[in-house]
């Protein structure tokens, strides 16, 4: 696709580009036993460091996923259950298990985003975050509880 024939920005080019590599990362996941959801908590906790308050990841989880905090509390059991999180009252931390779990899917995330970015210039890539950063920021506001 030439940049005189991409179609504008919309939804569904926005849906298209997100569901496309997404289904690439869903393969990875399935390989290594977790969920889209799992990995996102995971990583929320990698990134938090140490340890994190179980409703601060809870938090970010929703935020992140728009999704109910229900969904988010089961997900972090899961994760518990498996032995990638252990709770220790209301904090919760990645075990050794957990961070090489996540290391390998981000390894391969890595991987699989280096190939369909390639010879994409940089200031396009500079110009699509900004534009996609808008509108989430925008989508947000819109929310209920925003």
């Amino acid at each position: 696709m030439t940049t005189t024939t991409a179609p504008a920005l919309n939804a569904r080019v926005i849906a298209l580009a997100h569901h496309a590599p997404r289904a690439l990362l869903e393969g990875v996941l399935t390989r290594y036993g977790i969920t889209f959801h799992q990995s996102v908590t995971l990583r929320a906790a990698v990134v938090a460091g140490a340890s994190v308050g179980r409703d601060e990841l809870v938090a970010e989880v929703t935020g992140a996923l728009k999704t109910d905090a229900s969904v988010v509390h089961g997900v972090i059991e899961e994760l518990t259950a498996a032995e990638l999180l252990e709770a220790h009252e209301s904090r919760l931390q990645v075990t050794a298990t957990g961070r090489d779990l996540y290391e390998g899917t981000s390894a391969e995330s890595a991987e699989i985003a280096a190939r369909l970015y390639a010879g994409i210039p940089t200031e396009d890539l500079v110009t699509a975050a900004r534009v996609l950063t808008l509108v989430t920021t925008r989508a947000n506001a819109e929310l209920p509880g925003s």
